[in-house]
């Protein structure tokens, strides 16, 4: 063989492995958005025991008339962040005794595991007058995808003038705190060990710029990050401030993501198997604001731990 051959063969070589490596990257995720058999929106992603990386996300109706038709809650998971599963409904307003007659109205959950429990907390209004009737409401399951009973709702909470979209972060010692917010305020408190009180009254949230709505606290490094959606005209972007502490003061930090094309956004922020994901969602598959899709890319981290600007990728990216 002579060596020109043995250049070309070489040269071959290196293409095809090059070849194969973009592909095996590009296969580390699905598409987005990676749920599009119904409409979702408002992704909580936590990572649970059994290794699974699972996300609870509200649920938008098809044919739309508007949010007050989001009645029910489903869960999906997954081990490779290509293959995902439904687990099914896990939840809807019919089966909670407290709420308001009409139903609708099941908006952005969360969900926290503590001592052999899952909790699911989820904001329902009680009354016809939504706006002025919120409360969370708390179902339990010894599954992360399943058999959730509702045991019913938040105590202590105040005001609930337009608080909706409750987070429950888990510290390293085991001790949780729950955050809810809107229409600019956003709260948090310590919980007590059943998860369902609070340890004391909730405390303003310092230190955030222009916050909406979408509350999400996760921790990396001995740093806490508070992520939320803020006020732009016309389409969410995502906010984040750092702090010391689980209940601030904070410090803003600026804007991870831009608008995904959709008015509204929610997202989360989860490690997985040594790679932080930024979830979210948007209209690409509908084209309509009341009919979302959640979403997931890659999120990374300066060395300083600043986040960089969230790369938003799938239908919704022009090409």
């Amino acid at each position: 063989m002579g060596t020109n051959t043995i250049i070309k063969s070489k040269k071959t070589l290196l293409t095809t492995a090059a070849i194969l490596l973009t592909t095996v990257c590009f296969a580390q995720m699905k598409e987005n958005p990676f749920i599009r058999d119904i409409y979702t929106a408002d992704p909580s992603a936590h990572v649970w025991e059994d290794g699974r990386l699972y996300v609870y996300p509200s649920h938008d109706i098809a044919p739309p008339r508007g949010c007050d038709l989001m009645d029910q809650y489903h869960v999906y998971s997954t081990d490779d962040m290509v293959n995902w599963t439904d687990h099914g409904e896990i939840l809807r307003a019919s089966q909670v005794p407290w709420g308001r007659p009409e139903g609708g109205f099941m908006w952005a959950p969360d969900c926290a595991y503590k001592n052999g429990t899952y909790y699911f907390y989820f904001p329902h209004p009680s009354g016809s007058d939504w706006n002025h009737t919120w409360k969370v409401g708390i179902a339990t399951s010894k599954k992360p995808a399943s058999d959730f009973e509702v045991q019913g709702y938040m105590e202590g909470l105040g005001d609930n003038f337009a608080m909706i979209d409750p987070c429950v972060f888990v510290d390293d010692d085991g001790q949780a705190y729950f955050y809810y917010g809107g229409g600019g305020r956003c709260k948090g408190a310590k919980l007590k060990d059943n998860m369902v009180e609070l340890e004391h009254p909730l405390i303003d949230m310092e230190g955030l710029v222009d916050f909406h709505e979408a509350t999400w606290v996760h921790k990396k490094d001995g740093v806490y990050y508070l992520s939320y959606s803020d006020n732009h005209p016309g389409s969410n972007r995502m906010n984040y401030a750092t702090s010391d502490s689980p209940l601030g003061p904070w410090t803003y930090r600026g804007i991870y993501m831009e608008p995904t094309g959709c008015d509204t956004n929610h997202g989360s922020i989860v490690e997985y198997k040594g790679q932080w994901y930024a979830f979210y969602h948007n209209s690409a598959l509908s084209g309509q604001g009341n009919l979302r899709s959640i979403c997931v890319d890659k999120l990374y981290y300066n060395p300083d731990g600043t986040i960089q600007m969230v790369k938003q990728t799938g239908l919704n990216v022009k090409k």
